[in-house]
């Protein structure tokens, strides 16, 4: 039987909430480790934005709260970046918190969630918890390039769904082209639908589009400075919405006392010097793909699902390798470079797969590189 006195069957979630937040937290304790399993950019940041940062901790702006829905310049500059001008913008702690401020705030008019596998798993929690049902669409297929298509999303059609586009597709790195936008886009405003376009990786994508151009009165854009900027922790970024749903999602704020001031100051430098860095980030992160994908080839550990990929990470296929996401992930943990099994991300195609972050020094692209030689040569049991 489980547990003693007191204990119930809800005790299970939480010990393994417990046992995920200590795995994590002994990560952060490896001083040595090489991050490439979260999407999180390690590279140098800008002058500009440590020197924001600095100036913000001085003038001890950590004690005051921030504008609800953030300062405005941030507000500003965001939706110039999308090029969604005059679009309202709400400034959250990170893209995930905005994601649930959606399902949270529009959950009881939504109808169900159309989302994919592999895919985001968490905007299918936030509506569970307000009793909303899930369709998932398995997507790794080669076939439907490995992302969402019009067709697809048209069998079986709910008005009223809320339809969660991933652009470029985390973990996959598929992207939409605007010609594929536009059909989606056509059949949810036929249908009344909300379309989430979840934009974080798009600064690495070679030709990025927006859903908002071409329904722009049902699109949500939600943004992330995580993973450009390499803001992960300090939890920033928004939602982009048109006036209707703005006013729904402002209605209560999802932080109203404001993100955290300091972390929208160095945002906001970000922002300025965003071409520049941009470019560089680009570069660094298509060199370590290249790196990474020789090594892989060459050691015959899989191959790349979608090459190159138009995130900062790329989806390695090892099923014919006899290996398994999660047993692959571990033993490259125990040479200290933390990828990430498929099995987070997908149900039905997890163990398939594992996901390696690119947006690094590239000193660790070719210690991961040498990873995959060794691992290669150890043969499967």
């Amino acid at each position: 039987m489980d547990g003693g006195p007191g204990r119930t069957p809800a005790d299970s979630p939480m010990r393994e909430a417990n046992r995920r937040n200590a795995f994590f937290d002994s990560l952060v304790d490896r001083r040595d480790l090489v991050w490439m399993g979260q999407n999180t950019t390690h590279l140098e940041p800008p002058p500009e934005v440590l020197a924001a940062i600095t100036e913000s901790i001085e003038r001890r702006e950590f004690q005051i709260y921030a504008p609800p829905l953030g300062l405005e310049q941030l507000r500003e500059l965001i939706a110039l970046d999308l090029g969604l001008p005059g679009r309202e913008v709400i400034v959250t702690d990170g893209a995930v918190s905005g994601l649930y401020h959606i399902c949270k705030q529009l959950g009881a008019d939504i109808s169900e969630l159309v989302t994919t596998d592999p895919g985001w798993p968490w905007p299918e929690q936030f509506l569970a918890a307000v009793g909303k049902p899930a369709r998932v669409i398995d997507v790794y297929d080669g076939g439907v390039g490995y992302k969402l298509t019009a067709a697809k999303r048209a069998e079986r059609i709910t008005p009223g769904s809320l339809i969660y586009l991933i652009d470029p597709l985390n973990p996959l790195g598929s992207s939409y082209s605007g010609d594929e936008l536009q059909r989606i886009c056509a059949i949810a405003q036929e249908s009344r639908c909300i379309v989430v376009h979840d934009c974080t990786y798009r600064h690495f994508a070679r030709n990025p589009t927006l859903a908002a151009h071409y329904y722009p009165e049902g699109t949500l854009t939600t943004y992330s400075f995580s993973k450009w900027l390499g803001l992960a922790g300090f939890r920033i970024g928004a939602i982009v919405a048109p006036p209707g749903l703005a006013a729904r999602l402002a209605a209560a704020p999802p932080n109203s006392l404001g993100s955290s001031i300091v972390a929208q100051r160095a945002a906001i430098a970000g922002l300025r010097v965003r071409q520049a860095w941009v470019e560089r980030l680009r570069t660094v992160n298509w060199t370590n793909q290249e790196i990474i994908v020789g090594a892989i080839r060459e050691a015959g550990l899989g191959q790349p699902v979608v090459y190159p990929s138009d995130g900062n990470f790329l989806a390695i296929d090892i099923s014919s390798t006899g290996r398994t996401g999660d047993a692959l992930a571990a033993e490259f943990l125990r040479h200290d470079v933390f990828i990430r099994s498929g099995t987070y991300q997908s149900k039905i195609s997890g163990q398939r797969f594992v996901k390696i972050s690119t947006a690094v020094p590239t000193e660790w692209a070719k210690r991961c590189a040498d990873v995959v030689r060794k691992v290669s040569s150890v043969e499967v049991k």
